[in-house]
């Protein structure tokens, strides 16, 4: 995503009033007109616009915690890490507020609540050529109906982050490289527990495996990522545009896509 389409989807009230959120305490403890105002009865000592050596050991402990579970769930956009460190960045500022009155600690907490259920995360709504597949028995059909045709299935959950993140990505490729031999799918596999434990993917809250991406052609699978490495063990994969199209050579699939069809379509209008 370029620059342009982050500023443009930061523009939007969900994201501003987050980061107005997230930054609520540090801001209020920095302006003195705020400050003075608020905290004047919460904390009696002469400096106390000052940051306290236990505020500035939760703000640290926000920091770090934000970059761990960022680097977990693959953010790899500014969009992707404000997303993904929301909730922890709220938590700690709650635990501030409390921490300097009881009552502001509520007080923000229900506005955050209040917050979340008028604003809601904004979902993709761009163009897509996706197969959502409803029935586990209706995704092994589809597979082997017509064996010319490519699959990339994106197996997922509805509540894990990563592939939260990764929808509008997995949307866009469907949009830009979507052809009649190369198609692409998700099932979710929190629904259907069986099609996880076929393909051997954990849907459970700690598994690293979540999204899977699996290209099919002839009905198997030929590549998946992420993957395991010589030893079995789970290699790290960021879901970034530019490393789907590379792992699964996007490219040259639809080129080849598109010379098979060639041919069909002539014949058709001979």
């Amino acid at each position: 995503m370029s620059w342009k389409k982050e500023l443009k989807v930061l523009a939007k009230p969900y994201y501003w009033v987050n980061i107005l959120l997230a930054i609520s305490y540090l801001v209020s403890k920095k302006t003195n007109v705020i400050c003075t105002r608020l905290f004047q009865h919460a904390n009696q000592e002469e400096d106390i616009c000052d940051m306290e050596s236990r505020e500035v050991e939760i703000l640290f402990f926000l920091l770090i915690v934000v970059m761990i579970r960022s680097r977990k769930t693959g953010s790899v956009t500014m969009i992707n890490y404000l997303t993904s460190s929301f909730l922890y960045t709220k938590v700690a500022n709650m635990i501030l507020w409390a921490y300097a009155d009881f009552r502001y600690g509520l007080g923000f907490l229900l506005l955050c609540v209040l917050v979340g259920m008028l604003l809601p995360e904004p979902s993709y709504r761009g163009p897509e050529h996706i197969t959502y597949f409803r029935t586990a028995q209706t995704f092994e059909e589809e597979l082997v109906r017509d064996k010319k045709v490519s699959w990339l299935i994106c197996f997922y959950t509805v509540w894990n982050p990563t592939c939260v993140n990764f929808a509008p990505i997995f949307a866009e490729l469907s949009a830009e490289y979507n052809a009649n031999l190369l198609k692409f799918g998700k099932i979710d596999i929190g629904r259907f527990p069986d099609v996880a434990a076929k393909y051997h993917i954990s849907d459970s809250s700690f598994s690293k495996q979540l999204p899977t991406l699996i290209l099919f052609q002839q009905g198997k699978e030929v590549e998946r990522r992420p993957c395991g490495d010589a030893k079995g063990k789970l290699q790290k994969f960021f879901f970034s545009s530019d490393n789907v199209r590379a792992c699964f050579g996007l490219n040259q699939l639809y080129k080849q896509a598109v010379e098979k069809q060639m041919p069909v379509e002539s014949k058709k209008s001979k």
